[in-house]
């Protein structure tokens, strides 16, 4: 029988987004949209204190690793006024007061103490929206993780910690001076003493198998274990009662059954009669079991190779194994998974697989545009089943985006036709002047065309742009080019494209416009460029 839905939770039914990407600060969004009490899983794998610089680098559908890149982030935390303004935010709440004051005395005002306190806000917002029986899995390095996990203490209480989880993900680097570094950890939390959890198992090894499934049943083949049949103590009763002869008293020992349900295995062909003199035993046969139950060291998952099928280039890509396995064990068909720091989108693909809902938030327009392009390949979002919110939705709010962040409204104009975007600061030779790329099948399966996007946000565009466009589909052989602008085309670009005439493919035999122009505007009214669509890649 179903139980009763509070009015509460009846709310959060009705008010919850779900499938839902959204554009913005974390911590914004999180306020703003998420109820409390909503979701079942939280996955976040945020920005490590390690003042490192990420260099996105995209994959060609051919497997080469393209020149375009783009600097999707810098991994940097400064205390700053907005740090400051949190450190003291978190004093007013009582649970945080004595924490973030003992933090402050031990390090300082410093980068370190940015991290943690911008965490603690967002690790706050991150309990109340979890579920009474939800969890929470957080990625860390060992630069931070010592104090992270006395702000994960803190905000969720030391008992509802269950596991320091370490990703074994490489072998390592070679270092001269101190041991390698070769693996990861995460955090596991969860809410309560109540909590959603399905144990996972992994395959025995050959050498395992060897040792302890050492026999073979003759007639079936199938491999078993024998095991004990008894257990320690004496007991009365049905357990302690001699069977076949054999008295397990006499050494202080009971039968792990009663002598009926010993009689009940044996007629199934389940005892394993040893030699005489030797105790009989149980049959475990290999194929019933599930396999070697799951600890907290996980050495069976590799990172994604440099070769991988599944590698984005993604700075912090992680695989996507290793968010099935999350998800698996912490939560069940039907429930909403959260990634407030959702990158590359590898929490929201292992979540649609298996069938839960999600969740996902990000700072860039770059991450929302990847995540997007994903969604495009899944047949079920073909027709866009899922919400982005946050994205420009009209000419005025595109306008403020071009204003404030170039590269956001870059990354953003972009997505509108599934282009890939380029490092403006990495520009050299013949990439100068290419913001974007599309790709297509041209001839058989590795041969590729591609076609160059440039985006202008400023008023100030003209014919000018054009002819270096032309130029730079020339300089990097490519078959056609797409100018994106905020501005309406003058006359004079409009000739200047019409001049470069027509991009005619061998192999769909059409022709199609070498140069062209849309504005955002038209994009925003559901214009596309006119290329093989069909055959993007």
């Amino acid at each position: 029988m179903k139980k009763q839905l509070s009015r509460k939770h009846k709310l959060i039914v009705m008010t919850i987004k779900i499938n839902t990407l959204y554009y913005g600060d974390n911590l914004d969004i999180l306020r703003k949209y998420i109820p409390d009490e909503s979701i079942d899983l939280i996955y976040l794998d945020p920005p490590f204190n390690s003042k490192a610089n990420y260099n996105i680098l995209f994959k060609e559908p051919s497997g080469k690793e393209s020149v375009a890149q783009i600097q999707a982030f810098s991994d940097f935390w400064h205390w700053d006024k907005n740090a400051e303004d949190t450190y003291l935010t978190l004093q007013k709440y009582p649970k945080f007061t004595n924490m973030v004051q003992f933090l402050h005395a031990h390090l300082g005002r410093n980068d370190m103490m940015a991290y943690l306190v911008m965490m603690a806000m967002r690790l706050r917002e991150l309990h109340r929206v979890l579920k009474p029986t939800g969890s929470l899995y957080i990625h860390c390095d060992p630069t931070a993780s010592h104090y992270l996990k006395m702000v994960l203490d803190n905000t969720f209480e030391p008992f509802n910690f269950r596991n320091e989880i370490v990703w074994v993900r490489t072998t390592g680097h070679r270092d001269s001076h101190k041991y390698n570094q070769s693996h990861d950890i995460l955090f596991y939390y969860t809410k309560s003493k109540e909590f959603t959890w399905n144990p996972q198992y992994i395959p025995y090894d050959e050498d395992y198998i060897k040792k302890n499934f050492r026999y073979v049943e003759p007639k079936t083949g199938r491999r078993f274990m024998a095991d004990n049949l008894l257990a320690a103590g004496t007991r009365k009763g049905d357990s302690g009662r001699p069977w076949h002869g054999i008295d397990p008293t006499k050494k202080g020992n009971h039968w792990q059954y009663t002598v009926q349900k010993l009689d009940e295995l044996d007629k199934q062909g389940r005892i394993y009669w040893p030699p005489k003199g030797h105790m009989p035993r149980l049959k475990r046969y290999l194929d019933e079991l599930d396999g070697k139950p799951l600890t907290a060291e996980w050495t069976d998952i590799p990172s994604i190779g440099a070769h991988a099928k599944e590698r984005l280039g993604f700075p912090t890509q992680k695989p996507l194994t290793l968010l099935e396995r999350i998800i698996k064990s912490s939560s069940n068909k039907g429930n909403v998974v959260l990634d407030p720091f959702c990158g590359c989108g590898t929490t929201i693909m292992a979540a649609h697989k298996l069938k839960r809902k999600w969740i996902g938030i990000d700072i860039t327009h770059l991450a929302i545009s990847l995540i997007k392009t994903r969604l495009r390949k899944i047949k079920v979002y073909a027709n866009k089943d899922y919400k982005v919110i946050g994205e420009p939705v009209d000419f005025s709010s595109a306008e403020k985006l071009a204003s404030t962040n170039a590269y956001q409204f870059q990354w953003w104009a972009l997505s509108l036709i599934d282009a890939k975007p380029t490092n403006p600061d990495k520009k050299k030779g013949a990439d100068k002047g290419v913001d974007g790329w599309l790709t297509f099948r041209e001839g058989g399966r590795l041969n590729l065309g591609r076609i160059v996007v440039q985006v202008k946000g400023g008023v100030h565009v003209g014919a000018k742009d054009i002819r270096d466009l032309i130029g730079t589909v020339q300089n990097t052989k490519s078959a056609m080019g797409i100018f994106l602008t905020l501005s309406e085309p003058t006359k004079a670009m409009k000739k200047a494209a019409m001049e470069a005439e027509y991009y005619e493919s061998p192999t769909w035999g059409h022709k199609y416009p070498k140069i062209q122009i849309l504005t955002i505007k038209e994009l925003l009214e559901g214009k596309k460029p006119i290329i093989p669509h069909s055959q993007l890649v």
